[in-house]
């Protein structure tokens, strides 16, 4: 499945989705409260595995874990079978799982290779704004009303991995199409996955395309929903307070760490959201 916001200046404004998370909607002004129930449900430990599902796991986990970069080439189907003592076949199932997932390429005749991590699946996608906006012929400007360093109250340090009082980054960017105001985009990031992330200039190059190079993709939680904006949101977008928006609540996860969490407001007259199911 996949949802599409779709710009009523042109094409696709923003797309994300994700298979198997969950999360409830919040203001990102209590970041914390924004994934109370995002938690991702795993296997127990205890549980015993098949065959196939032991090697998916060290796979999975060692790429996780970052010992195969992006493109390295991983151990071969011989290498797992006497690694593991199974079958071709049970390999084979292990590979093509990871591979479904978008976690590893094969090439036939070459070999297995560690996917780019921002590519998670075919179901994950998140798009840079400004990408989006040129690609449809229009200029995007993005003006930037705060970048500083805070200390992070309880529920945000919770949802970021972060103690109480550690320090977090802020960013509140109002994004322009052909210069209407299309999203504002309140963001907290995690220092330990980009530390240099105050030093970007946020008006030339977007916190999205500049946190995919730093802390590539590996998980990502979102709400959507249609909700009225803060006060501030309507300021700077320009809206009256009463307008409906579209509100897309995200936290991302590189290699096992927490790094960002944003509330991305649309305003509902310019944006409608989309949707395509296959069985």
């Amino acid at each position: 499945m996949s949802s599409t916001p779709r710009s009523r200046h042109g094409r696709t404004a923003s797309r994300s989705s994700a298979q198997g998370l969950r999360a409830s909607p919040s203001d990102l002004g209590h970041a914390g409260n924004a994934f109370e129930n995002g938690a991702v449900q795993y296997t127990p430990a205890s549980a015993p595995l098949p065959p196939y599902a032991r090697v998916k796991q060290f796979l999975k986990d060692s790429l996780e874990a970052g010992r195969w970069a992006p493109g390295q080439q991983m151990p071969s189907e011989a290498d797992l079978v006497a690694q593991f003592g199974v079958s071709r076949m049970t390999v084979h199932r292990a590979l093509r799982e990871l591979q479904d997932a978008g976690l590893i390429e094969r090439v036939q005749g070459v070999g297995t290779f560690a996917a780019q991590l921002h590519r998670v699946a075919s179901t994950l996608t998140i798009h840079d704004i400004h990408d989006e906006i040129e690609a449809r012929g229009h200029r995007h400007d993005a003006r930037v009303h705060l970048q500083r360093e805070e200390f992070a109250p309880p529920a945000l340090a919770e949802r970021l991995g972060l103690k109480p009082g550690d320090k977090v980054f802020h960013t509140l960017i109002v994004h322009h199409e052909n210069g209407v105001a299309l999203q504002c985009e309140d963001r907290y990031v995690n220092p330990a996955c980009a530390p240099h992330y105050l030093g970007v200039d946020f008006s030339r190059r977007t916190p999205t395309h500049y946190l995919l190079e730093v802390a590539p993709l590996w998980e990502a939680q979102f709400s959507i929903e249609a909700a009225l904006p803060t006060a501030q949101e309507a300021r700077l977008l320009g809206i009256e307070r009463g307008e409906p928006c579209l509100v897309v609540v995200r936290r991302t996860v590189s290699r096992g760490l927490p790094v960002t969490l944003a509330r991305l407001v649309h305003p509902g007259s310019r944006h409608t959201l989309e949707g395509q199911f296959r069985p």
